[in-house]
């Protein structure tokens, strides 16, 4: 834990990648400086903003302005907003942009937008001409905290989340935290589950700041630097340890196992935002750790009751539609959850808690005991 910021105060996180060392620099209007940071990393280059509609309305202009400002060419792919775009369909559209818009090997492709744009426009980068740099200018509380930093990039299947895609790391992470400004409560809140995630996975004392100053997170006020900073020193020193999730990094996946299949029960839609995912899988984890006598009950409770203080969904009854096929069945799930990409051999794979603020991971776990647990769940 480290002072909260002041809002003047941009702040550098250096993700440790020797050679393909990054920084993330964070802070209130960093945005204008995008042009400036990009011409001092690549003299000469030309760039391409991939982003979406409703990102564009807001971000696009500006961020073309701190380019031009700096001489720095830039063309635009503009995709819809959302899962939607996250498909195989979506990976064509902004692959065949950037060809067209002659995009080469020593030039950067820019992502500004949420984690679906930064997914998406990093596996189109990682593919492009086998392989183009690029750079995150995350827009949403979820990207800034996670998405962008660590190089997973990729687009989804119909069989499930994240099951297509590249470990390419960026060259650089612009975390500008007056675009969140712009998000709806709903967005933000699913993003927070993120920020919740670290202090519940590995640091219990950033978990109990943020049980006293999550409000201020959400008002606006230097809380929110500290905590997006906060979490991207979690992830980066993660990365840096694990960049391609042979061991620590797949702590980061708390709550995803249940979430993902949540995700994909649903269609990917907006009926379940992926944070929203992420906040019900990761009470259940906390759940299903208290049902194998790995942490009280009083433990669990503590990270579910939290994650409703700060809105988010924590019971599959808070889904919408949720007495519809694929939801309210333990099977359905059970087999969206084989597709995991944890899944060894056809065994599960859970990150489940010790305690609140220590998270391990929980290989080979049977598959009886967490079909039992579901349909507890289910019937409640």
């Amino acid at each position: 834990m480290t002072a909260p910021l002041k809002h003047s105060d941009p702040v550098n996180v250096d993700v440790a990648l020797g050679n393909r060392a990054y920084d993330i620099v964070i802070g209130r209007g960093v945005l204008s400086s995008l042009g400036e940071r990009i011409a001092a990393l690549r003299p000469g280059v030309r760039t391409a903003i991939v982003t979406d509609r409703t990102v564009a309305k807001h971000w696009l202009e500006p961020a073309e302005a701190s380019l031009a400002a700096s001489g720095i060419p830039t063309s635009r792919v503009v995709v819809a907003e959302g899962e939607i775009s996250k498909t195989y369909a979506g990976l064509e559209k902004v692959s065949e942009a950037l060809i067209a818009a002659k995009i080469e090997r020593n030039d950067l492709v820019i992502a500004l937008g949420g984690g679906v744009v930064g997914d998406l426009a990093g596996f189109a980068a990682a593919i492009l001409r086998r392989g183009v740099d690029f750079v995150q200018v995350p827009t949403s509380l979820l990207a800034q905290v996670d998405s962008s930093v660590g190089g997973k990039t990729g687009i989804n299947s119909p069989q499930g989340k994240n099951l297509l895609g590249a470990f390419h790391q960026p060259v650089l992470v612009v975390a500008d935290t007056a675009v969140l400004d712009t998000l709806s409560p709903r967005q933000f809140r699913a993003g927070y589950a993120e920020v919740a995630k670290y202090g519940v996975l590995g640091d219990e004392a950033f978990f109990t700041w943020l049980e006293k100053n999550h409000s201020d997170i959400f008002k606006g006020g230097s809380a929110r630097e500290h905590a997006i900073a906060t979490s991207c020193r979690a992830k980066a020193g993660v990365v840096s340890r694990d960049e391609r999730e042979t061991g620590e990094r797949a702590l980061l996946n708390l709550g995803h196992t249940f979430g993902h299949a949540l995700e994909a029960a649903t269609g990917f839609s907006d009926r379940l935002f992926h944070g929203e995912g992420v906040a019900i899988g990761m009470t259940l984890a906390a759940q299903f750790s208290a049902k194998l006598g790995m942490i009280g009950e009083q433990d669990a409770a503590r990270v579910e009751r939290h994650l409703i203080e700060a809105g988010l969904p924590t019971r599959l009854q808070d889904i919408a539609g949720f007495a519809q096929e694929g939801l309210a069945d333990a099977d359905a799930l059970m087999a969206l959850m084989a597709q995991d990409k944890k899944v060894t051999r056809g065994k599960l794979t859970f990150i489940l808690l010790e305690a609140v603020g220590r998270a391990v991971i929980a290989k080979d776990v049977e598959p009886a005991p967490v079909r039992d647990f579901l349909k507890s769940k289910l019937s409640q």
